[in-house]
């Protein structure tokens, strides 16, 4: 019995929620062998004592049945790191991204509830208040910044390699859809993905940036918990559409950062309704779903998006809705209202 077979045995426990498993997340610091005697010392971070307990009884499932084992003695250090600055709560990734003041994610449960047209627009409109802003789409799968920014430059290395940002809009881009033909897919294991997603994170000059708007995939899964084991993200914002069905995903989102100890910063509920030419809100989705389940989730509602033409023709052509004066669309306006609170809530 040696500490390389212990580990390679635990690779079978998974995260609680999660695909991936402890070693590959370097939760499992010291493996000990001793005859009669196996100890493993694990350090978890998050404020959820059920992931401890279930990680515990894991571990003792796979481990206890082998043979010659003897007495195993599972050891778990559970970190709650002090609260971070603005009241908000401690975040998971030990070291933030160099040049950047404050990581943002903005997340959803499921995907079609808009969540990158979200983040392109709250990037635009942080943006729009003078700060500097920079959006990495972590999307690796169904990367959508480049057609939504208009970008078909490939970007540049600079001397110490780290890829250069393009910019537009006045804010500084990174997308898997910069490096890919237009119709080639990204076909790639999650071992591979996870790679990628910390490069997009660790090699790429982000520089003098106020924010960071990180565009997650949509889900609860491998590549959300690598960015939340990579860097400190200050905070995530919920987005969901008012019904039923997107609701129960967004409660799996709120949960899953809610054990990973990333604050949550409020839910936005996108296409809230419709507004005919007859001044009339038609509530295609359901009408206030959001504004319950922010309620009952107890987290902020940050605001509610109308859908309307001219939001998805601006995002095809590459021109964000939040570039239109807030004086003159609706929708901008609330994008322009919901980065206010934005700063607000996560002040530099």
């Amino acid at each position: 019995m040696t500490p390389d077979f212990i580990r390679e045995a635990l690779r079978q426990v998974r995260y609680p929620g999660f695909s991936r498993d402890i070693i590959s997340f370097g939760l499992v610091k010291e493996v000990k062998c001793e005859p009669g005697l196996v100890t493993v010392q694990l350090e978890i971070a998050t404020r959820d004592p059920k992931v401890p307990e279930q990680i515990f009884q894991d571990c003792h499932a796979i481990l206890d049945p082998l043979p010659d084992i003897g007495t195993v003695k599972i050891e778990i250090d559970v970190k709650d790191a002090p609260a971070a600055a603005g009241g908000l709560g401690s975040t998971v990734g030990k070291s933030s991204i160099p040049g950047v003041k404050r990581i943002l994610a903005v997340a959803s449960g499921k995907g079609g509830v808009g969540k990158s047209t979200v983040a392109a627009n709250l990037a635009v409109a942080l943006a729009a208040t003078g700060a500097q802003v920079g959006l990495c789409d972590c999307d690796l799968y169904g990367p959508s910044v480049a057609q939504m920014f208009a970008v078909n430059e490939r970007p540049m290395a600079n001397d110490q390699d780290e890829i250069i940002p393009l910019e537009a809009h006045g804010v500084k881009l990174m997308s898997m859809g910069f490096l890919l033909e237009d119709r080639s897919p990204v076909i790639v294991r999650g071992p591979m993905a996870t790679r990628y997603t910390q490069q997009f994170l660790r090699q790429v000059a982000w520089e003098n940036l106020d924010y960071l708007v990180l565009d997650l995939p949509p889900g609860t899964g491998d590549i959300q918990l690598t960015i939340v084991q990579t860097v400190a993200v200050d905070a995530v914002v919920i987005v969901t559409t008012p019904q039923e069905v997107a609701l129960i995903d967004a409660r799996k989102a709120v949960s899953m950062f809610a054990k990973v100890n990333v604050p949550i910063l409020g839910l936005i509920e996108n296409m809230a309704w419709f507004e005919g030419d007859d001044g009339k809100k038609y509530h295609l989705f359901g009408k206030d779903g959001g504004v319950r389940e922010a309620a009952e989730m107890n987290v902020p509602l940050l605001g509610q998006i109308p859908i309307d033409i001219e939001t998805r023709e601006r995002g095809d052509s590459g021109a964000p809705i939040a570039l239109v004066s807030p004086a003159l669309s609706k929708i901008s306006a609330a994008f322009h209202q919901v980065a206010a609170h934005i700063r607000a809530k996560l002040p530099l």
